[in-house]
């Protein structure tokens, strides 16, 4: 079965359409208006082997926050609603992720349960258009309409660009192991029964 979700969200501040394939082949039309996150979330389809469609319009004359944030949130929906009732899926996923030099460590539990752990220190204030400080604004979004643990230690590295690029990476590849099927669970991997 193939896993696929669409969501559209419009508010007064952007409007936005997402749709997500699990079990792509990392093929993807993206366009939010700001060119380094196009950038970030069409390596995020790449590495991860996701199909993406994400198009976004976005108050940007104000600043990028709302565009990125709210990306965010209906990434994270599409990925709940792709991932179902999650049953016969590894649930964990782990990656270390080299970038020349920085070593990015990304861990997500599906679990239902919504939490972010960002540990990773920028130097400069913006690369290509995107705020740093969005980087994590978007992945507390995404972990939180996702109901994912998502865990993202840097470990290595200075360089803005490579650490948020390794970021966006690392989440793909660690997302990609969670979501996969285990061929010996028939069930959700839960001694509760549920998830």
């Amino acid at each position: 079965m193939i896993r696929t979700a669409q969501i559209e969200r419009k508010t007064k501040e952007t409007d936005i359409s997402i749709s997500l394939n699990l079990d792509g082949t990392g093929v993807s039309e993206i366009s939010t208006g700001i060119g380094f996150f196009d950038h970030m979330l069409e390596g995020f389809s790449r590495h991860g082997f996701f199909d993406l469609k994400c198009r976004v319009e976005g108050d940007l004359h104000v600043d990028g926050h709302h565009t990125v944030e709210d990306t965010g949130i209906v990434l994270g929906q599409a990925i709940a609603k792709a991932a179902g009732d999650k049953k016969g899926i590894r649930r964990y996923g782990a990656f270390i992720l080299p970038m020349d030099d920085v070593l990015m460590l990304c861990a997500v539990d599906l679990c239902g349960r919504p939490y972010l752990n960002f540990d990773c220190q920028f130097q400069a204030q913006q690369v290509g258009g995107l705020d740093t400080e969005l980087v994590r604004e978007f992945f507390y979004a995404v972990s939180y309409s996702a109901g994912m643990n998502l865990h993202l230690k840097q470990m290595a590295g200075s360089n803005t660009h490579h650490l948020i690029e390794a970021i966006f990476k690392a989440f793909a590849k660690a997302l990609d192991q969670a979501v996969e099927a285990e061929p010996r669970l028939r069930d959700v991997l839960s001694t509760k029964g549920s998830l």
